[in-house]
């Protein structure tokens, strides 16, 4: 028995990733010191797993974005625009994941979305009829030799056919337009590493955890048919994850392939589906230890779910790619009796191994060590909370009086003009934000230093505002490092690490707070800011606050009790805020949803009873207590929303905003067919590019948005929260954003 990981977090022990190549973003390095920092990184890191003991290692896992939008780079499925820029190959690239805005051109980013059930964002492949696929990149093949030349035999990764048509967009054109041209650039990836020296292709296949009947069911077969007629002496290892294949297993394990990974964490069925049956001589890649949590696996379940499943090859590996959890829990403070509890990347190598070795009757002190850690009372429970919980009926969940009517009192409370402006929440966090936010968490200045700072930083944005025209104002957030961690630093039940970053999409990281007990609120949170800032100006300011689900799903959860409880404790918080809130003169509270999607079992027919029938609950629990005249929005973004239209329309929120920029405004078209009442503020421009948007451009979004919407019901925003990007272009881009709005009104 041997051990393996799908993959390993690119971004390094300390993001030196995200900082080198942002330093080529602002040119202050070459190509060439951004490309020799990569492959110094890479070989770091392979020779770190190599060292803890795994004895099958992948590569071609790295990546300066995004791993889809490398496979579809690799196969030139690239937009005719990117492809006539005249640019490095890199810098195409990232103008793909980017934009480019410049004197070589000015071209979009690629549409960007969440990757299945995480919060890790992948890019969008476009195929369209020009589309000419063909091999015409490297990376695959420097990797795997690379890794060699160092001494280390590696397994090369990529994104497996059916998952990458199955994720692409097509234009005028059917994916089945591709299938065998496809099937031939993957053919010479298999015979151009095989000539490398390779033994092994892992093909990750992610998209076989979906409903994969029909149509879906007949093309995979098809793919693999034909892919595998000639392997070039290649061992082909189908690796799936985020679930259970319960649609296509008879079929994965009659295909002529050596291995077949399978998630035993996320995939109810797994353990059956193999019980029914697992070819001799075939490698089962046994995902065991979860790639998506934090916490320290329990060996003793490990243990006996291997003994029950009668299977003569087994690789241990983990759920899914390491990607999804931090680098090292080396770099953490907590005291060693939280510590022992947690697992990151680096740790799981070591859990691998343990779990081998026991299995092997090689380490009985691991074993004895885990099993004393699980029989450990961890928290306490809180019972107040569990009272609360326990007495909740359905009044607790519905806010009173109906949508139509609140719509009406709210229209003569606030008497905003025909498509009011509004941005949805963030303005740019600046270096100079966030040295000040160090200073006064290390002590490094008072607290009267610290709150006439940002008091300052709002009175500033506040005025540009109202100089600009804006009709709803936000005062900006600068006291928030991020929109989950910032609340559950003001939570009871939270730990914070202080290097737990994982990658989102591209540069962009997240720090996860940590759900260790029972949550509740003992203080306000956001009162305080949002408060200070109505008091400066005659126009509305929205409250910020984040829903509870996102909270929930943006966090790691514990595994001790079920995440739907998590997220009720969550939400009676964030109630007692929005009440408080409201209390203090705040009349539109935003409460985003980002991540509604994000646990969204991936098969359809598990939404509403694993998922949705408590989640969109939770968020109605929330605001059901406030008053008529009170404003309530809410904000999702980077996820596919237009098949779960009536469960959004049932957070009975007055007004949300949602990404749609990126995704060519194709929600609207769902929403216009399922007759939508609420409100609506589709983004009109990409905040995750750096680009400016012209006036005509959001012009033309505008119009497009009016061709679909009542204007009664149309809001103008951006499409997400200005905190990552520059002052010049946030500023720039909002006011032609005002501009554009006040434009399209005197039409109307």
């Amino acid at each position: 028995m041997t051990t393996s990981i799908i993959g390993f977090p690119r971004i390094g022990e300390k993001r030196e990733l995200k900082f080198k190549t942002e330093k080529y973003f602002r040119k202050e390095i070459s190509e060439q010191e951004l490309q020799d920092f990569a492959k110094e990184l890479r070989l770091k890191h392979w020779q770190l797993i190599k060292d803890a003991g795994i004895d099958d290692i992948p590569s071609n896992d790295f990546s300066f974005f995004d791993t889809t939008l490398d496979t579809a780079f690799l196969f030139n499925i690239v937009p005719e625009a990117n492809q006539n820029l005249k640019l490095s190959q890199l810098d195409r690239y990232f103008a793909l994941a980017r934009g480019y805005q410049g004197e070589k051109g000015d071209i979009k980013a690629l549409p960007m979305k969440k990757w299945f059930n995480t919060n890790y964002h992948y890019l969008v492949p476009q195929f369209s009829k020009a589309t000419d696929i063909k091999l015409t990149d490297s990376k695959i093949f420097d990797e795997f030799k690379e890794a060699k030349e160092a001494g280390i035999k590696t397994r090369p990764v990529i994104v497996g056919p059916f998952t990458l048509l199955s994720l692409s967009e097509f234009h005028d054109t059917d994916r089945e337009n591709f299938v065998d041209d496809l099937i031939s650039a993957y053919k010479e990836v298999f015979q151009k590493l095989a000539a490398e020296g390779a033994e092994w292709i892992q093909l990750d296949e992610p998209e076989l955890v979906k409903d994969v009947v029909g149509d879906d069911k007949e093309l995979f077969k098809q793919i693999y048919q034909k892919l595998l007629n000639n392997k070039f002496g290649l061992k082909v290892l189908i690796q799936t994850y985020f679930g259970d294949v319960r649609d296509v297993y008879n079929d994965l394990i009659e295909l002529p392939v050596e291995g077949i990974g399978l998630d035993f964490i996320e995939g109810r069925k797994t353990k059956e589906l193999v019980q029914s049956g697992f070819p001799d001589d075939k490698i089962l890649f046994a995902g065991i230890v979860n790639g998506k949590n934090i916490w320290r696996n329990h060996y003793q379940h490990s243990l006996e779910l291997l003994k029950s499943l009668d299977v003569k090859n087994i690789v241990l590996s983990t759920s899914c790619s390491l990607l999804h959890v931090p680098f090292t829990i080396e770099n953490e403070e907590f005291p060693e009796e939280i510590k022992n509890h947690f697992a990151f990347a680096k740790e799981k190598l070591t859990e691998l191994v343990e779990i081998q070795n026991i299995l092997n009757g090689q380490d009985t002190v691991a074993e004895s060590q885990n099993i004393a850690l699980f029989e450990k009372t961890r928290v306490t429970p809180n019972q107040k909370v569990a009272e609360i919980i326990k007495n909740l009926n359905e009044d607790s969940f519905t806010r009173k009086p109906s949508l139509e009517k609140r719509a009406q009192i709210q229209k003569e409370e606030f008497n905003l003009p025909l498509l009011p402006t509004t941005t949805i929440g963030s303005f740019p966090q600046t270096r100079e934000v966030k040295k000040t936010r160090s200073k006064f968490r290390h002590h490094e200045i008072s607290q009267a230093e610290y709150d006439k700072f940002i008091a300052g930083h709002i009175d500033e944005w506040l005025k540009w505002q109202e100089d600009i025209g804006l009709d709803i104002l936000v005062h900006g957030e600068f006291e928030r490092n991020d929109m989950v961690e910032y609340f559950g630093q003001n939570l009871d039940g939270y730990l914070f690490s202080k290097n737990g970053w994982v990658q989102s999409y591209g540069t962009r990281g997240v720090k996860p707070p940590i759900i260790w007990g029972d949550v509740a609120r003992t203080r306000p949170i956001t009162v305080k800011w949002s408060k200070y800032a109505q008091s400066k100006t005659k126009k509305i300011v929205k409250g910020m606050l984040t829903g509870p689900v996102t909270i929930l799903n943006w966090s790691f959860p514990r595994e001790d009790i079920s995440i739907k409880e998590s997220t009720l404790q969550i939400a009676l918080a964030i109630q007692e805020e929005v009440l408080d809130l409201e209390k203090n003169g705040i009349k539109i509270i935003q409460i985003d949803e980002a991540a509604l999607r994000e646990k969204l079992p991936l098969r359809k027919t598990d939404w509403y009873s694993e998922y949705l029938d408590w989640a969109i609950p939770a968020f109605r629990l929330v605001h059901s207590q406030v008053k008529p005249e009170t404003q309530i929005h809410t904000h999702m973004c980077y996820s596919e929303f237009t098949d779960i239209i009536p469960a959004i329309e049932s957070m009975d929120a007055d007004v949300i905003s949602f990404e749609a920029s990126r995704s060519n405004l194709e929600i609207l078209d769902e929403l216009q067919k399922q007759h939508f009442k609420l409100q609506v503020g589709p983004g009109v421009y990409d905040i995750h590019s750096p680009r400016i948007p012209s006036v005509n451009e959001i012009t033309d979004t505008i119009h497009a948005i009016l061709s679909k919407v009542p204007k009664e019901k149309v809001w103008i925003n951006p499409d997400c929260g200005l905190k990552t990007r520059g002052i010049t272009e946030a500023k720039a881009s909002v006011e032609n954003l005002t501009t554009a709005a006040k434009e399209v009104r005197k039409e109307l």
